[in-house]
């Protein structure tokens, strides 16, 4: 994966993007624990994922946004795991995709750190 502090932004905005376009795909993985309606964390993720993926393309922000975006990726960890638990019935190809995204957290959580310690 690249180390680019310019593609984790892409990433970020990408994603962030994504909450706003298809919000329903994001609603039913938000941790029912969590106070509040899922919709509303869904647009309070993706909004952070935005403003993320802008403070990581500005170099005057970007050492703070790369840690910010580390601690982003922990904290998003268990939406990651309540998929994975719900998705566990699912057909194959589902499921693989939401056993994958829990190793997935561990190079973005690195990338993000690389970058905050080379900026």
């Amino acid at each position: 994966m690249s180390r680019s502090p310019l593609a984790l932004a892409a990433l970020l905005a990408t994603a962030g993007a994504a909450h706003f376009a298809r919000p329903r795909v994001f609603d039913g993985i938000v941790p029912g624990s969590l106070p509040g309606s899922a919709r509303a964390w869904t647009y309070a993720s993706g909004a952070v994922e935005l403003a993320l993926a802008a403070g990581l393309a500005a170099p005057r922000t970007r050492r703070t946004a790369a840690m910010a975006a580390t601690a982003f990726f922990v904290g998003v960890f268990p939406a990651n795991v309540k998929m994975a638990r719900d998705w566990r019935h699912r057909p194959a190809p589902l499921k693989a995709a939401a056993y994958g995204r829990l190793p997935l957290q561990i190079p973005l959580v690195l990338w993000a750190r690389d970058v905050a310690r080379k900026s």
